[in-house]
């Protein structure tokens, strides 16, 4: 994998754990009374896909259980539908999309052994 592959996947896994760490201890209804978590949320799946589309086309043929499109048209969805975010639509993703992401991209062997 590409030097730079692996420093988009990092920004990848640094964007999911933050996405982590803010919905612990917290529900769905949480996002409909904290617009700051529900932004907060949003901004780090916007930056996880962002990532996900800068990781090259080699490195993503290379883990194709990776829903790289997905990743990618979420964030184009939040970026260019910002007035129209669905909470529930980033709870879910939050909650149960991303923990199984992140497993898959901290199991990546390029990313480990850093070759």
């Amino acid at each position: 994998m590409a030097p730079e592959d692996r420093v988009r996947i990092q920004h990848m896994i640094d964007a999911a754990t933050t996405i982590a760490e803010f919905i612990v201890g917290r529900s769905r209804t949480d996002l409909d009374h904290h617009r700051m978590l529900l932004f907060g949320a949003a901004r780090a799946i916007e930056i996880l896909g962002e990532a996900a589309s800068k990781v090259s086309t080699a490195s993503r043929a290379d883990v194709p259980a990776v829903p790289w499109a997905a990743i990618v048209s979420m964030r184009n969805r939040l970026v260019h539908g910002y007035f129209d975010t669905d909470a529930t639509i980033v709870w879910r993703t939050a909650s149960a999309e991303i923990p199984a992401l992140l497993a898959q991209l901290r199991a990546l062997p390029d990313l480990v052994a850093g070759t």
